[in-house]
């Protein structure tokens, strides 16, 4: 815990946002395919991987192929080809899948033949056929398929562990998960310094993978120190890659996951404040900043990110100002009104004619 206090009372750095977490030792998405019920459009070469097999790159990965036994993180979404019925979708549920290949389950077969052919970050469109998927009678429990039912498959590689023995995590002592995820929190810091910063963000997503919420929910005491002690930089290097990116609504959404369990990481605020203030959101930009420079009062960059917001809303006023001026323009002065002299000779005679009338009066009393 008290390297945990010393990290948290470090510096936010020079930049304020390219700095790296490097300290010694769920929440995971890859990025977000488009949105929609229905299988993606694909115009890329089809691969022909096996009889019932076929796949059609979307995006290119990088890297080695993963090989049997490899532990394997993917996201995918799933549609049943003749209906279209799309029927899991491990992005809305953002718990990627652990698949271990050469011991994947039977459904998922075709599956594990298109994963061992992708690269690390690769997004692909595979197509099996029934015979590799639910089989001849289907699934009527959870997720629904029906008979021998073709299958589509929308699958990103986060990426893998090569291990001898297919080790799943679900198999690994608590130490051997946090040195796993240590281990791709290092590789993923040595990325980013090199700004390789999607390959970074993958193996920093690799790292949280291994401590899902399910995992960190058993865990009490030192054991969870060391846990949080990885997966809370995982995730504001993650920040750091989102920002520089200018995915800034991710990058908010990973700083407060570090904020739910350390509510005053000055790191995560900070961050967290800056890519508010990008997206315009001045006020909670400025509650984050504020709080920051709270815990870290001589920290530069935290003053310099205020000045700046200061500076911004000072330039929107005057800015509203000038156009307010141009829409209503100056008060108009009041138009002097022109004499009417038919009125005015007209008020003369009567008046005259009322003198004339009362002298005769007094004359006639």
């Amino acid at each position: 815990m008290e390297e945990l206090q010393e990290q948290q009372n470090q510096s936010v750095g020079q930049d304020g946002e390219s700095e790296i977490v490097a300290e010694s030792a769920s929440f995971v998405h890859g990025e977000l395919p488009q949105e929609g019920n229905m299988p993606p459009k694909v115009d890329s070469e089809v691969e022909v991987l096996h009889e019932k097999v076929t796949k059609q790159i979307i995006k290119e990965g990088h890297g080695q192929k993963p090989t049997k036994y490899s532990t394997c993180f993917l996201h995918y979404r799933a549609w049943t080809e003749s209906t279209q019925h799309r029927f899991e979708d491990t992005w809305n549920e953002q718990r990627p899948l652990e698949l271990v290949l050469g011991k994947e389950k039977k459904e998922m077969t075709g599956l594990g033949i298109g994963v061992s052919s992708m690269k690390s970050g690769e997004r692909a469109l595979l197509h099996v056929g029934w015979e590799l998927g639910y089989g001849k009678e289907g699934s009527f429990s959870f997720p629904n398929v029906p008979p021998m039912a073709d299958i589509l498959y929308e699958v990103e590689l986060i990426g893998f562990d090569e291990t001898k023995e297919g080790k799943a995590r679900s198999d690994m002592t608590v130490e051997e998960r946090i040195g796993a995820a240590d281990r791709r929190k290092m590789d993923g810091n040595a990325l980013f310094k090199e700004e390789k910063l999607e390959e970074a963000m993958q193996q920093y997503e690799m790292a949280i993978a291994y401590m899902g919420d399910d995992f960190m929910f058993q865990l009490f005491g030192k054991y969870r120190d060391m846990a949080l002690a990885v997966k809370n930089p995982c995730h504001l290097n993650m920040s750091a890659c989102l920002i520089k990116l200018k995915r800034y609504e991710e990058a908010i959404a990973q700083c407060s996951i570090v904020l739910v369990e350390e509510e005053n990481n000055v790191k995560a605020l900070f961050r967290r404040g800056k890519a508010r203030a990008e997206l315009g959101q001045t006020d909670a930009a400025r509650e984050d900043f504020l709080k920051a420079r709270k815990l870290a009062p001589e920290d530069k960059a935290i003053s310099r990110e205020l000045r700046l917001l200061a500076e911004h809303d000072k330039a929107v006023y005057q800015k509203q100002k000038e156009l307010y001026k141009g829409l209503f323009g100056p008060r108009p002065e009041p138009k002097p009104k022109r004499t009417n002299w038919l009125i005015l000779i007209w008020q003369w005679l009567l008046s005259l004619f009322y003198r004339v009338f009362k002298t005769e009066r007094l004359k006639a009393d």
